[in-house]
């Protein structure tokens, strides 16, 4: 909500910061947000690191000796065993049957399978929804083998009112309201692209009231989806993609689906189906739609001028390897003030912080519009 009202506030201001963000930048942040959602996609098809679908648990066995062992030396049936020092835990070493079992990885394949499938083969319409159909076919499946059920669909109402704060008041911390500020900011400079490039798709000149009109817009879209109880609303290039897919150029449009999408927000069942669909399902499609994140980036930087200007190959380089610090050793922040954790624990927001920098340092701070332009157009994440 914090970071939705400073959107709106700094929207003027987001405009003249185009120069810092070329397509060396944008499509280096780009590429990482896809790499680290990644993970999320395959944890779907596998199970979560840590948890109940922990690839190993503790054997029982062990845990049980352990705590006779405990208990007879603080009752004095155990004698001659020195306690055990305080913090004591063990290993980890049994593996765990709830993790990556290969029913789950078959459903997975075959949702991506079928993605890939519907995609090569399908026309038209078919072809652009071929991620739906996909994670429709897998629910059906999981629906056969008895993974998935419609219980919670039964029990949910037909109508519900959403209401402000239903998890309670909001606490505004500085820390995460800069957090948040410094991504919107990044989304921000993505959507100033997409609204330039958007204008000559439809042949209308976008001037600086219409981008600030535009980006104040995403923080309005923060603010309310903070107020009802929901995520940050922002602009996606796909978006852009559409417009040249189906000619339709009539942001009339846009309404009737933000209208029909109000509607289904106001029945719960179509919520509870959503949420019964297993993530095994999901799995299989996130690796299609993460993936498309990040080769978003690589066709961005495609365009980029490696050839005569090698130091876009350090910027792309060492921002990717910042980018990959908090998902290849997430603990490396373990001695750090613990004020800093949520500055420093997103690879993103690492990402786009060495990018920004490290192409101010070689490359100065000028761009050209035409290429923001282009890169906008080129991505659909």
């Amino acid at each position: 909500m914090a970071a939705g009202v400073i959107s709106i506030l700094i929207a003027p201001f987001i405009s003249r910061m185009l120069r810092f963000f070329p397509p060396v930048v944008t499509g280096t942040i780009i590429l990482v947000i896809g790499v680290s959602l990644m993970r999320i996609g395959i944890n779907w098809i596998f199970g979560n690191p840590v948890g109940p679908t922990a690839p190993q648990f503790v054997d029982p066995a062990h845990a049980d000796w352990l705590k006779s062992v405990t208990e007879g030396l603080a009752a004095g049936s155990v004698t001659g065993v020195a306690p055990p020092p305080d913090g004591i835990a063990l290993a980890a070493k049994m593996n765990n049957p709830a993790y990556a079992p290969l029913g789950n990885i078959a459903v997975s394949a075959v949702v991506l399978l079928s993605i890939l499938l519907i995609a090569r083969f399908g026309k038209g319409f078919v072809a652009n929804i071929s991620v739906l159909l996909g994670i429709i076919i897998g629910a059906v499946i999981a629906v056969a083998t008895g993974a998935m059920t419609f219980a919670k669909v039964g029990e949910a109402a037909w109508f519900g009112l959403i209401t402000p704060f239903h998890f309670g008041a909001p606490i505004f911390d500085p820390v995460m309201i800069l957090t948040m500020t410094l991504v919107m900011i990044v989304v921000m400079i993505e959507s100033t692209g997409m609204f330039l490039a958007l204008g000559d798709m439809t042949g209308k000149k976008v001037d600086r009231p219409m981008l600030s009109a535009g980006l104040r817009t995403d923080g309005l879209g923060t603010l309310i989806g903070g107020i009802f109880n929901t995520f940050p609303y922002t602009s996606f290039s796909q978006n852009v993609g559409l417009v040249g897919v189906t000619g339709v150029r009539s942001r009339f449009v846009c309404v009737a689906g933000g209208i029909i999408l109000i509607v289904l927000g106001l029945v719960p069942k179509m919520g509870a189906l959503v949420e019964s669909v297993p993530t095994m399902v999901l799995g299989g499609a996130g690796l299609v739609m993460f993936g498309m994140v990040a080769a978003t980036g690589i066709r961005i930087l495609a365009g980029v001028d490696f050839a005569r200007n090698r130091n876009n190959l350090f910027v792309v380089a060492v921002s990717l390897g910042f980018g990959m610090i908090p998902l290849i050793a997430p603990n490396f922040k373990m001695w750090m003030p613990h004020e800093i954790h949520p500055l420093i624990e997103s690879g993103i927001l690492l990402a786009s912080v060495a990018a920004v920098l490290l192409n101010a340092f070689f490359n100065g701070a000028t761009v050209n519009e035409d290429e923001i332009k282009a890169a906008a157009a080129a991505a659909d994440h």
